[in-house]
């Protein structure tokens, strides 16, 4: 399992977008990777009951986005979700509720002045393992 991942400037600048335009709410998400480099945004509500503070990905959207990702030939590669008011470090909600220990789990934080901050996380079994991230170019 690879300790470092490189994700493309253009979908981290849309990821930080997306959670700077709710930035008191979490935004969520999945994405899609095909031919092991190029990766797809599929945004998906948070339909969870209290979404300052956490994240549920809408039933439908997911299923639809995973839909759309076996037809464009792309496989499950990250979660992402952002935290308004916390560090991006998974809460204890996040490592009980994540079901997939094969993706990445991208979360971003507002919580600092002036900067975003994105990390990852592989969670599995109520552990998580950070790997770090290194912007690549646009693919």
């Amino acid at each position: 399992m690879p300790t470092e991942i490189k994700i493309s400037r253009k979908l981290t600048n849309q990821l930080l977008h997306l959670a700077q335009l709710s930035p008191s709410l979490e935004i969520c998400g999945l994405i899609g990777i095909q031919d092991d480099s190029s990766l797809h945004c599929y945004p998906i509500n948070n339909v969870a009951e209290h979404p300052q503070q956490q994240f549920l990905l809408d039933a439908s959207q997911q299923i639809a986005a995973m839909s759309k990702m076996r037809e464009s030939n792309q496989e499950l590669f990250a979660i992402y979700h952002s935290h308004p008011t916390a560090p991006a470090l998974p809460s204890s909600e996040d490592l009980a509720l994540s079901a997939y220990p094969a993706a990445l789990y991208l979360i971003i934080s507002l919580n600092t002045k002036g900067i975003l901050e994105m990390r990852g996380f592989r969670i599995n079994q109520d552990s998580a393992q950070e790997i770090s991230l290194t912007l690549g170019h646009d693919g």
